[in-house]
């Protein structure tokens, strides 16, 4: 018999996160390792596990993560929003609570381009007098 799989895509910054929730233990992996493993700080992690705990479902799923793109911060954002949508296909009934705490929400910030003339997006080169 097929298992029942819940898919979500999270994006923050440069991040990508393709989530896939199942019925399980709780177990969460990302790109083959568990979690703590993979980011290293327990901040991470937290923020990974905020929609799990915020629905109350820790213990229900199975939760395996691709991650890919930007840096640790932004692949665990990422991984948050995705696992979001994913709670959202599970539960329909969970979205106004995810939506308040504003886990569907895409953080629009991004990197500000550099413009020619300049070093960095704002960063002038070094002036002298002589």
């Amino acid at each position: 018999m097929a298992q029942v799989k819940f898919y979500g895509t999270g994006r923050r910054k440069n991040a990508i996160a393709r989530v896939y929730i199942y019925p399980g233990e709780g177990n969460i992996t990302v790109n083959n390792k568990q979690v703590l493993a993979y980011f290293g700080r327990k901040v991470l992690e937290m923020v990974v596990r905020q929609p799990l705990e915020l629905t109350g479902t820790t213990g229900r799923f199975d939760i395996d993560v691709k991650a890919l793109g930007g840096g640790v911060s932004g692949q665990a954002g990422a991984v948050r929003m995705g696992l979001a949508r994913a709670l959202i296909q599970a539960d329909p009934n969970l979205r106004p609570v995810l939506k308040k705490a504003g886990f569907l929400t895409r953080d629009p910030r991004m990197k500000e381009r550099r413009k020619y003339g300049l070093k960095k997006a704002r960063r002038a080169p070094q002036f002298s007098k002589r």
